[in-house]
């Protein structure tokens, strides 16, 4: 904590951007920039709201949380929680703990669209074709007319969406934690599964990774899928079963797109790199120039309601 000229002291704030590069923060505050390096900024006891830094893992974003006495809020820059959930055991009650809803849909939507269309019109093959000179006319699928089932229908999934309504598909299906009517349609639950997955040509993930979800992407639930379906993961690795994956893919009964995998980073000589029939993207559906922006106007817009002591919005839990 910082004393002003008055005496008075400033609580401490961790942030993974410079503070400077934030407009609109509110002045009675004290920042301290910290992006996951070995060294903190500050003692990790003055800390009342700790920024968790973005895309640096889950060992980086636990670190300091043990000696986080006086923190009040735990602020991730990403829809998902998993990777600092192992560490909110380590705080003490009434610690509230934010996500990013907000900053990554547009960016995850896009790319979701990106994998399902480079997948059904063989993108890659037309690269490695161009690599070797070759010319490979004929025809391919298009996603019009096609059956599409979104499992994950918070906000994420809602944007992948609205940017499947101008291609024409026959028809998309939703599934959430909970049942609910929305503008375009029903949303259903994981137990209506089994009688949406045979319909569908596509299956896109964008559930949170938790114990629900886990490996919710079973052989069983491949198996319930069309021959010739496209399996696209922009979740977390961990809510597919990547050997049940790998046999369905290795089969040719299947294809997939994946932006995430399990494990992951995917290690080198790892079979799912040369499985056939698999696109794989590095992690990216957030990573994108649309991120910064909407990350800093995240945090300002929620600091400035911590500094009035008005409430914070993407508040997923609080420790108990």
């Amino acid at each position: 904590m910082t004393e002003t000229t008055a005496g008075a002291t400033r609580a401490d704030v961790w942030l993974p951007f410079p503070a400077e590069e934030i407009d609109g923060l509110p002045e009675d505050l004290n920042y301290l920039f910290w992006d996951g390096g070995p060294e903190y900024p500050g003692d990790p006891a003055d800390c009342v709201y700790y920024v968790v830094p973005y895309l640096k893992g889950s060992e980086v974003a636990i670190r300091p949380m043990d000696a986080m006495s006086a923190v009040q809020v735990v602020q991730t820059l990403s829809a998902g929680i998993d990777h600092v959930e192992p560490g909110l055991g380590l705080l003490h009650a009434g610690v509230r703990l934010c996500n990013a809803k907000g900053v990554h849909e547009a960016s995850t939507a896009e790319l979701t669209l990106a994998l399902i269309l480079a997948s059904l019109r063989d993108l890659p093959g037309f690269v490695h074709g161009q690599d070797n000179e070759e010319w490979r006319s004929g025809f391919y699928p298009a996603l019009a007319d096609k059956s599409v089932l979104i499992v994950g229908y918070g906000s994420i999934g809602a944007a992948i969406e609205d940017r499947l309504a101008p291609f024409e598909c026959a028809r998309v299906a939703r599934v959430a934690r909970s049942a609910r009517t929305t503008e375009r349609g029903p949303v259903h639950t994981l137990d209506d599964l089994p009688a949406l997955l045979p319909e569908a040509d596509i299956v896109v993930l964008s559930t949170p990774l938790n114990p629900s979800t886990r490996g919710l992407v079973d052989a069983d639930f491949l198996a319930a899928m069309p021959d010739g379906a496209l399996l696209v993961n922009v979740a977390r690795g961990g809510v597919v079963d990547t050997k049940a994956l790998l046999a369905e893919l290795e089969s040719g009964r299947l294809r997939a797109a994946l932006d995430v995998t399990d494990p992951e980073p995917l290690p080198s000589g790892h079979p799912l790199w040369h499985a056939p029939n698999v696109l794989i993207t590095p992690h990216v559906g957030g990573s994108t120039s649309a991120f910064e922006p909407r990350a800093k106007r995240l945090l300002a817009t929620q600091l400035t309601r911590f500094a009035a002591g008005e409430p914070l919005v993407n508040v997923v839990s609080t420790t108990g």
